[in-house]
């Protein structure tokens, strides 16, 4: 499921610490933080999109906050493997989180993940407006584990 990560700069890997999946969506994203040591993923909470400014002000203050040394952003895929038209939204954007937050960004395959939260939320017996709340974070959270997984097994 998940593709070779490709970086939008060139400041190579990111020292050790936390690293934040973001579920990228032009109105609400959900995030997941990992643990420190890089193994564990847990959904963390959605954001809604405020201003350019608001959004970088909260992206800050969480890489302050949660010490994250990472931002893993998701990249929309066709089933095919190749890029769908909102790649490139999510390739501006993690651009931008780079440049408002100072910390490396990633981009990862996130193919199957919000369909895969969505049949999580519904096994869980959880109703509609329960699952819309926890979608985007749970997303966040599975494409950040196959991340992690995937950067892991890489060693």
């Amino acid at each position: 499921m998940a593709s070779e990560p490709s970086k939008p700069t060139d400041r190579g890997p990111a020292p050790p610490g936390r690293v934040a999946g973001v579920d990228f969506g032009t109105v609400r994203m959900g995030v997941a933080l990992s643990d420190p040591e890089r193994t564990l993923a847990s959904p963390y909470e959605n954001y809604t999109r405020r201003s350019p400014q608001a959004d970088a002000e909260w992206f800050r203050r969480l890489a302050a906050e949660e010490d994250v040394r990472l931002f893993v952003v998701g990249l929309p895929l066709h089933l095919d493997g190749h890029e769908s038209p909102k790649c490139a939204v999510a390739r501006q954007f993690a651009a931008w989180l780079h440049e408002a937050t100072g910390v490396p960004v990633e981009l990862f395959d996130e193919r199957f993940t919000s369909v895969e939260a969505e049949h999580l939320l519904l096994d869980a017996g959880l109703t509609s407006r329960r699952r819309k709340r926890r979608r985007d974070m749970l997303a966040a959270q599975i494409m950040l584990a196959a991340y992690l997984e995937s950067v892991n097994r890489d060693r």
